[in-house]
């Protein structure tokens, strides 16, 4: 049972900071200061179950809560973290927006996404800016999967959404230094 390798540029930016990860696993540790905010702490959903598969235990879940609704003060954390989160979003806009919220002036939000050229997102088009707009604000289809991705992106179409939302990208890795099957863009607040 196998762990991921930690991240250099994560360990880098925020290994003397206080965070929170939005999603944690086990399988998939960044090993820094953080709280695991999870949408339950029911032990059997499939995430959790395949966390178990992959590597024999779960991460621990801190707060549970939805990563687009959390119950934190204004300017609270650090930095916020996720890897393979944000494309779960219905609105990813309301999630990166609460994550925000919950930062303090100076640190970072720090998302590591799927690659649509390096997962099985491959056949499905690219998520445009358009579409993410349209959806911002407006609650999830009825009858929908809530964990399936909703939006699908290349890093260049990634980074074309934050910079058209006026969001300080800090820097990016075109491949992800964790997993290797994303992007990474770490948004300074």
């Amino acid at each position: 049972m196998t762990k991921q390798k930690t991240s250099a540029l994560a360990t880098e930016l925020l290994s003397n900071l206080h965070g929170i990860e939005i999603g944690a696993s086990a399988h998939n540790p960044f090993n820094l200061n953080t709280k695991n905010v999870d949408y339950t702490d029911d032990y059997s959903t499939v995430f959790k179950r395949e966390e178990f598969k992959i590597c024999g235990e779960y991460a621990k879940v801190d707060i549970v809560a939805n990563g687009d609704e959390l119950p934190l003060e204004d300017n609270s954390q650090d930095f916020v973290i996720s890897s393979h989160v944000i494309e779960h979003f219905w609105d990813p806009v309301k999630a990166i927006k609460e994550w925000m919220r919950v930062t303090k002036e100076g640190g970072y939000i720090y998302i590591i996404c799927p690659h649509k050229f390096r997962t099985f997102d491959i056949d499905r088009e690219i998520t445009h800016f358009d579409e993410i707009i349209s959806r911002h604000g407006k609650p999830m289809p009825p009858d929908s999967n809530p964990h399936q991705h909703w939006s699908v992106w290349d890093t260049q179409a990634f980074i074309d959404l934050c910079n058209a939302l006026g969001w300080n990208i800090y820097t990016y890795q075109d491949i992800d230094d964790k997993v290797g099957n994303g992007f990474a863009v770490v948004l300074k607040v």
